[in-house]
């Protein structure tokens, strides 16, 4: 027996070297981790119990028979985060590149199989370089199997994807179907063909950071959710997220312990809205005020910055916010800003968290760069999003709620639960400009008299109390109390049930 351990022993020693010392010193010099070392700092301490450590591909074209590692490119199993059960799979750059096989592959899938079927999240750490060449069409059919549990998880469980190196190719299309993807500060990329292959084709010449870095991700095409300085960051953050995120779509969103009372006033918020109705203000200095301890984690902060999102608690539980930015764009609605937070609230109604939203919106943006970009679609899908969600939905409007733009920010039309407004709010069609000017024409060439029509539609509809007239809004409340309206609605609405007409599944605008 004891040489029967010793044998365990040294082949496991050997499987944690994955490709060598030589390519773990590599890796440390390009300032990434091994992929053993992104897992411990993850997992809770000694918490991560590993699958298919042995595991070896069994490809014998191009002589790969003579080049075989333990683990093939990839370490799967499972672990706890602060105590709650979540799987992992990290691909090792160190052998092969992290490349994928058949059997790096199925290892991947059966890591999935096990998440779905027990109801636990699962996060990927991807540092590869796409398919393993000399597999061939076995690599493609391993690609087909992860892509396809992708989608069968989807809304399930939640799935988390941090690129933390190259992530090119087959690759990319499994992170594209996650939840959420986060990437490292110059050191991850993601692209579907190359710089040499851009090169070839368009004759493009550009870097890889250039192509698919994490600037361009989390700021341009909105594949990247947010982006970290260093590896260490950014999986200390997932942790961080983690707390946030329910286990699967019926566990219910965790609960934390909190000291901050639900109660507790924030006066400074009475000064909050300035007097100059153009004047902006920060919306994330309301958000912060107004949640547990300060606590907001933002999902896509460099992305469409005229509207936010992210997980904050209040007492203990997670709830998703939507809020309108003043300080860019005024807060108003564009396609990116549309699709941006439908996406998010999408997520937040699969898996049953309360969603609130804070509104000032002077309407969508104008203008024939929106309109050819496909604005009514992308526009419609916020307002798809919004309309179809079952969860409990508090909105306040502390501003502007103009237009169709009303509406669409989880109006009572649009099964709103609970909508409040600030003394401050105005919500109409438009601004009282605006709205004089077409409705006093005639007045146009008189500058006092069309300053005196301006001030008496300001006075009769720009104000919160033609809609609360009509029930629109169920109560005008002082900024002040925003917190303790919040936690008290959230609590009555606990036991919200609410159900959408049997559909095979819905067909949002895409």
């Amino acid at each position: 027996m004891k040489d029967i351990i010793e044998e365990l022993e040294k082949r496991r020693a050997n499987a944690r070297l994955g490709g060598g010392q030589a390519r773990i010193d590599a890796q440390h010099k390009r300032g990434k981790l091994t992929a053993r070392e992104r897992i411990e700092l993850l997992m809770d301490e000694d918490s991560f119990e590993e699958f298919d450590t042995f595991v070896e591909h069994r490809c014998a074209e191009f002589g790969m028979e003579k080049q075989k590692t333990p683990g093939d490119g990839v370490v799967t199993g499972w672990g706890t985060i602060n105590g709650r059960v979540v799987y992992v799979f990290a691909k090792d750059f160190t052998v092969f590149g992290g490349s994928l096989s058949g059997a790096h592959a199925q290892k991947m899938t059966k890591i999935q199989d096990m998440a779905l079927k027990n109801r636990a999240p699962i996060i990927g750490l991807f540092d590869a370089g796409g398919a393993r060449i000399q597999e061939g069409v076995d690599a493609l059919g391993g690609y087909g199997e992860v892509f396809t549990r992708n989608v069968l998880a989807s809304g399930v469980i939640p799935q988390i994807s941090v690129i933390m190196g190259p992530c090119a190719g087959g690759d990319v299309y499994s992170p594209a179907m996650t939840d959420f993807i986060f990437m490292v500060k110059d050191t991850s990329y993601m692209f579907v063909t190359g710089p040499d292959v851009v090169k070839t084709v368009t004759n493009e010449t550009v870097t890889a950071e250039e192509l698919g870095g994490a600037k361009v991700h989390t700021t341009k095409s909105s594949i990247a959710d947010r982006a970290y300085e260093d590896d260490v960051e950014a999986l200390l953050q997932m942790r961080r997220l983690m707390d946030f995120l329910p286990s699967n779509n019926k566990s219910g969103v965790p609960a934390l312990p909190t000291s901050d009372s639900a109660d507790r006033p924030d006066y400074s918020l009475d000064t909050l809205i300035p007097d100059n109705p153009n004047k902006p203000y920060d919306i994330k200095e309301l958000i912060l005020k107004v949640v547990d301890e300060g606590d907001f984690f933002e999902i896509q902060e460099a992305y469409a910055k005229n509207i936010v999102t992210g997980f904050a608690r209040m007492e203990g539980r997670t709830i998703g916010i939507v809020a309108n930015q003043p300080m860019v764009l005024a807060g108003v609605l564009d396609s990116d800003a549309s699709r941006k937070a439908a996406r998010f609230v999408r997520f937040c109604d699969c898996f049953e968290i309360p969603i609130v939203t804070f509104v000032d919106v002077p309407g969508f943006l104008p203008g024939t760069a929106q309109e050819y970009g496909g604005l009514i679609k992308h526009g419609a899908k916020l307002l798809f999003a919004f309309a179809e969600a079952t969860v409990p939905k508090i909105t306040v409007i502390t501003r502007k709620a103009y237009g169709g733009a009303y509406d669409v920010m989880s109006s009572k039309h649009i099964r709103g639960d609970v909508n409040y407004a600030w003394p401050s709010a105005e919500i109409a069609v438009m601004g009282a400009k605006g709205a004089a000017e077409i409705l006093y024409r005639a007045d146009l060439g008189d500058p006092e008299k069309i300053k005196a029509r301006i001030d008496e539609y300001q006075k009769r509809f720009a104000n919160p109390f033609v809609a609360a007239e009509r029930g629109y809004i169920d109560e005008v409340i002082l900024p002040h109390g925003t917190r303790r309206r919040i936690c008290r609605a959230l609590n009555m609405l606990r036991n919200k049930t609410l159900e959408n007409p049997w559909k095979k599944h819905d067909n949002i605008p895409l």
